[in-house]
């Protein structure tokens, strides 16, 4: 489908891929890079912007508001799937099995809400072995990158930065075995968790020892989810015992192909995992959720130049209106000149928020944040 694009993209002297790289790593830029994380799906049925326009989807979205582009590939993590299929309903919910193997209640009209799990397939290790043996085979045809293709849609010579999925090490086992599961695993299965969590490395090495020689990268990127607002949903200890080790493992086939940018995206309070993840070479939280984790000048000031974060423009602002978004953007422009961080929507913006306010908040986010800067090192320059 063809985007019209609402507006034109924020002026710049740097390509997208110069400016994110720079910008991580505390050096000049033009100005500051432009991305959003997204929007629920209820956005795309109640905002007038996107109906009016045909925009149903985040990737859409972005092509929509003309935000600098980012790419990324990677690989699939149960592979095959299980298959999706509905077990029951009532008049407002439907038991679903969803494609993570687990029976979910998710209400009947199809509205965005985190899904209610009732079980997991796996309840013992002897499940488990079953399971890795059906769907974690590195082997599997379907984990096979397409190097050739990836190769021609992503040249040396791009002008976006693109980045490589390390996907998960105990985020997607918690989704597979819920959190109450993880938390009785933990204590009753410590042996078939880590199992689960080398598992899950084992398949990230194999994909990255086959892309990294042959894709230029510029970051990593993976998915954990694994604190709510109170904190981590496992034991710090378990965290710095048994996922660090796998991250430093990851790390070291990064850190050999060039690439030191690695974003996980963790919601939630994540304060007390920091100096673990930067222990295993994450050095990037995403979307910094503010609720749980506070204002990031405060986590930037502390643990200073080894951490980024991308995110931090509190939602909550979003639907508090105009007052309420200028104060949270100004409060933020501090620690956006010193570099380190990517300001954005803590998390998928929600339907709730007004549109026009929505608006408001990127054209002021463009007047605070994206006009050109001449810098002395000449990493931008005046526009011509």
């Amino acid at each position: 489908m063809t985007i019209a694009p609402l507006q034109p993209p924020w002026p710049g002297t740097l390509t997208p891929r110069e400016r994110f790289r720079r910008q991580l790593h505390r050096q000049p830029v033009d100005r500051c890079f432009n991305m959003e994380f997204g929007y629920w799906n209820d956005n795309f049925v109640r905002w007038p912007i996107f109906r009016e326009h045909g925009i149903r989807s985040n990737e859409e979205a972005d092509r929509f508001f003309n935000f600098d582009p980012v790419a990324t590939v990677g690989s699939p993590w149960i592979c095959p799937a299980f298959p999706e299929e509905e077990i029951s309903r009532t008049d407002a919910t439907r038991i679903l099995r969803n494609s993570d193997g687990l029976l979910a209640e998710v209400p009947l009209d199809g509205h965005d809400t985190i899904p209610h799990f009732i079980e997991s397939s796996i309840q013992c290790p002897a499940d488990w072995e079953r399971i890795k043996h059906e769907r974690f085979d590195p082997d599997h045809p379907g984990r096979r990158p397409d190097l050739a293709g990836w190769s021609v849609r992503h040249p040396p010579d791009r002008t976006y930065p693109l980045g490589v999925n390390c996907g998960s090490m105990i985020g997607k086992v918690r989704d597979l075995l819920t959190v109450e599961g993880l938390a009785y695993a933990i204590a009753d299965y410590p042996e078939m968790v880590e199992d689960m969590v080398e598992t899950s490395c084992v398949l990230v090495e194999r994909f990255l020892d086959a892309v990294l020689p042959a894709l230029a990268c510029d970051f990593a990127s993976g998915w954990e989810d694994i604190c709510c607002n109170s904190g981590p949903l496992v034991p710090v200890d378990f965290f710095r015992s048994v996922v660090v080790p796998r991250y430093q493992r990851i790390n070291e086939k990064l850190h050999r192909h060039g690439i030191d940018l690695w974003w996980v995206d963790c919601d939630g309070d994540v304060r007390p995992l920091i100096p673990h993840f930067l222990a295993g070479g994450v050095n990037i939280l995403f979307p910094w959720e503010v609720n749980g984790s506070g204002h990031p000048g405060e986590a930037l000031d502390r643990w200073g130049p080894d951490l980024k974060i991308m995110g931090g423009v509190d939602k909550m602002a979003l639907l508090k209106g105009r007052d309420a978004i200028r104060r949270w953007l100004d409060s933020l422009a501090p620690w956006v000149e010193q570099g380190g961080f990517i300001p954005f929507c803590d998390h998928r913006c929600p339907p709730d928020v007004d549109p026009d306010d929505y608006l408001f908040y990127l054209e002021l986010k463009k007047d605070l944040f994206g006009r050109i800067r001449t810098h002395p090192s000449g990493a931008g320059s005046p526009a011509g």
